[in-house]
C-alpha cells in the first residue's frame, strides 16, 4: 500500500472510530428540547410525549423548555444560536421554519441554521362550520362564499399562523373570498364559533372533533391528502373537488447547524424508536396527528420545498404580520 493510501486509510479509520465513540457516549448529561410556544399547545404536547421514551433510551433526563413568544421566532432564534453539541435541540413547526421568515424579520435561516434530525408528525386541519350555517359539504360552503363574497367569516389563531395560511391557500384554490377574523388562539375563538359570531375555521382536529360529535360544529373536510384516523368519515379537501390540496402543521426535531453527524444519527434513531411505540402512536393519533418519523434528509427537503411555496402565497395574497 502506498504512503498516501495508508494515510488516507488511517484518516478514515480514525474518523470512523471518532464517530462511533461520539455516538456511543452521547448523551452524557441532560438533553433539552426547546419548544417555541407555551405549555399546553399542540407542539408542546408532542414534545412532552417524546421526552419520556427518549429519556428511557438515553438513560438521561430529557426536559422540555418552553421559550415562547413572537409566533415561535424567539425559540427558533435561540436554538439557532445554541452550541451544536446535541444537548439542546428543538421541536419546530411549519410556521417557524417555512412561513415566519417571509412574514417577519428573523435572525435565522431555517434552510441553513438548523441540522435536521427527524420529521416527527403532521397535523392537518379540519374545516368546520357553525352548526346553523346552511352547508352540508365543502361544495356548499364554496357556493355560499361565491354568493356572498367577503361575508363568510373564518376565525384563525392569528395572522401568519398555520390556520390563516391554510385558509388563504384554500381561498386561492377555490377562488372565493372569506373574511379573516384573527384571534390570539383557537381556544379563544371557539366560543364565538359556537355562538355563530364567526362562521367557520380551519381547526386542529383534536380541538374540534369532540364538538363535531356533540353536534355543535359540522365538519366539512380535512386538509391532508388522506382521511384522518380521528375522523375517518370526513372527506379530504382533495376528495371534495380540489385534487392535490394539502396543508398541515408539521413538526420536526432539529438541532443547531453543525451538530455532529453521529449525534444527529443517534437522535434520529432514538426518535424513530419512540414514534414506533404503540402508546406514543395512540396518543398522537388521538390528537389528530399523523405520525411520520422521516429521515433528516426528508425533513431537510420538506423545509427547502415549503419555504418558496409559502413565500409565493404570502407575496401573491399580500399577507402581512400583525
Amino acid at each position: 500500500m502506498n504512503p498516501v493510501a495508508l494515510v488516507s486509510f488511517g484518516c478514515v479509520s480514525a474518523l470512523g472510530m471518532t464517530t462511533a465513540l461520539a455516538q456511543s457516549s452521547y448523551p452524557e448529561r441532560t438533553v433539552r428540547i426547546i419548544v417555541g410556544y407555551p405549555a399546553g399547545t399542540q407542539i408542546d404536547t408532542i414534545a412532552r410525549l417524546l421526552g419520556p421514551p427518549l429519556a428511557d433510551s438515553f438513560a438521561k433526563q430529557v426536559i422540555v423548555d418552553n421559550v415562547a413568544g413572537a409566533s415561535g421566532n424567539i425559540g427558533a432564534e435561540r436554538l439557532a444560536k445554541t452550541v451544536p453539541d446535541g444537548y439542546t435541540v428543538g421541536l419546530v413547526n411549519t410556521a417557524q421554519t417555512t412561513i415566519n421568515p417571509s412574514l417577519y424579520k428573523v435572525s435565522y435561516d431555517a434552510t441553513k441554521d438548523f441540522a435536521p434530525i427527524s420529521l416527527v408528525a403532521s397535523a392537518p386541519f379540519l374545516i368546520v362550520v357553525h352548526s346553523g350555517l346552511p352547508v352540508k359539504g365543502l361544495a356548499d360552503l364554496v357556493k355560499l362564499a361565491q354568493a356572498r363574497p367577503g361575508e363568510v367569516t373564518y376565525a384563525s389563531a392569528g395572522s401568519g399562523t398555520g390556520i390563516h395560511m391554510t385558509a388563504e391557500y384554500f381561498k386561492s384554490v377555490a377562488r372565493i373570498d372569506l373574511m379573516h377574523v384573527p384571534y390570539r388562539a383557537v381556544a379563544v375563538a371557539m366560543p364565538d364559533l359556537l355562538s355563530g359570531r364567526v362562521m367557520m375555521t380551519f381547526s386542529p382536529i383534536a380541538t374540534s372533533v369532540p364538538l363535531v360529535r356533540e353536534g355543535k360544529l359540522r365538519a366539512l373536510a380535512v386538509t391532508s391528502t388522506r382521511r384522518n384516523a380521528a375522523t375517518p368519515e370526513t372527506p379530504t379537501v382533495s376528495e371534495s373537488g380540489y385534487p392535490g390540496f394539502e396543508a398541515a402543521n408539521w413538526f420536526g426535531l432539529v438541532g443547531p447547524d453543525k451538530t455532529p453527524p453521529a449525534v444527529v444519527s443517534r437522535l434520529h434513531t432514538t426518535t424513530t424508536k419512540a414514534l414506533g411505540l404503540p402508546d406514543v402512536r395512540a396518543k398522537l393519533t388521538s390528537l389528530g396527528v399523523d405520525v411520520i418519523g422521516g429521515s433528516p434528509d426528508d425533513l431537510s427537503a420538506l423545509i427547502k420545498n415549503e419555504v418558496p411555496r409559502w413565500a409565493k402565497l404570502i407575496r401573491e395574497r399580500g399577507i402581512k404580520a400583525q
